[in-house]
């Protein structure tokens, strides 16, 4: 059932949204090195069956499977010519899990980093970072995503270039945008919570956060420090499962679904009004979430 994000936040009450893409791809057989973007093209199925999961565990939005899906990115694996074709299909898989949906799910559309830092530090420049944005944004509204979604970036100026792209391509959709906190409580570019606050808040975007990162602990310390620099904003926390950790040269993560049920409800009284998972987290972990949410529901409203 299709709504709209301004329609779930209006409702005062906290909002789940979905968790790892590339955790359940694993699962499914995606090997490591390969872009879960690709899968796109290859595995349509598979790739819807995750939105599913993630909706009949309870999540109230879902993200498409285009998170590294700008050409610059895609260039490492020679996709590049086929990026517009990723977005567009990974937003039509997105849409056909959430229009057949018993209950209203919203579809935000995936953007993540290029992976090349911008200029002066690096050789991107604002004009091509927003070209590759604005390509993969238009993509993204064309396959039917309610909101974009920007998410994991350390940039603030490679923020303000995805938002950017965002506006210039849809410039009455919605954009959230969060990110990630996972060096000494900074991003990896030194940016401080309640500098990424007050600079996502120019930006006018619905609401802002934290994701990513170094498990609970870290985004929960983002959430309160956030708040208690603007206590007004709508807040996003989409933690990691807990801590990754190399397992016989596979990643894993520690937080069980208790423990994320447990972050969630903590996330909510610190601030946050949109919840989810990131890396590591599963379907399973999004129903213990939603069932939490749930039984405290009538306290947090």
């Amino acid at each position: 059932m299709q709504t709209s994000l301004e329609d779930l936040l209006g409702s005062g009450n906290p909002v789940l949204a979905d968790g790892a893409m590339g955790t359940l791809l694993f699962e499914l057989g995606l090997q490591h090195g390969d872009p879960p973007e690709r899968w796109n093209l290859e595995h349509p199925d598979r790739v819807q069956q995750v939105h599913q999961d993630y909706i009949d565990a309870g999540a109230q939005i879902v993200l498409t499977n285009s998170f590294g899906a700008n050409r610059i990115l895609l260039g490492r694996y020679s996709l590049d010519d086929q990026a517009e074709q990723i977005n567009l299909i990974a937003a039509q898989l997105a849409r056909a899990a959430a229009d057949t949906a018993p209950d209203p799910v919203v579809v935000g559309g995936s953007i993540g980093p290029t992976g090349v830092m911008m200029e002066p530090l690096g050789e991107l420049t604002h004009e091509a970072a927003l070209a590759a944005f604005e390509e993969q944004a238009g993509a993204l509204v064309q396959g039917g995503v309610d909101v974009f979604w920007v998410e994991t970036m350390y940039d603030i100026e490679e923020v303000r270039a995805a938002v950017q792209g965002c506006r210039n391509v849809a410039p009455d959709l919605p954009v959230v945008a969060t990110m990630t906190f996972d060096t000494a409580g900074h991003t990896m570019m030194g940016v401080s919570p309640e500098t990424a606050a007050e600079a996502l808040m120019e930006m006018d975007v619905i609401a802002l956060g934290g994701n990513c990162g170094n498990g609970p602990e870290e985004i929960h310390g983002v959430i309160r420090a956030m708040h208690g620099s603007q206590p007004d904003l709508v807040l996003t926390a989409k933690s990691n499962a807990g801590v990754p950790h190399l397992v016989d040269g596979v990643t894993t993560y520690d937080a069980t679904p208790e423990h994320m049920a447990e972050y969630a409800l903590q996330a909510i009284k610190e601030g946050a009004q949109i919840i989810g998972g990131c890396c590591g987290s599963t379907p399973a972990h999004v129903r213990a979430m939603a069932e939490a949410m749930q039984r405290e529901a009538p306290h947090s409203a």
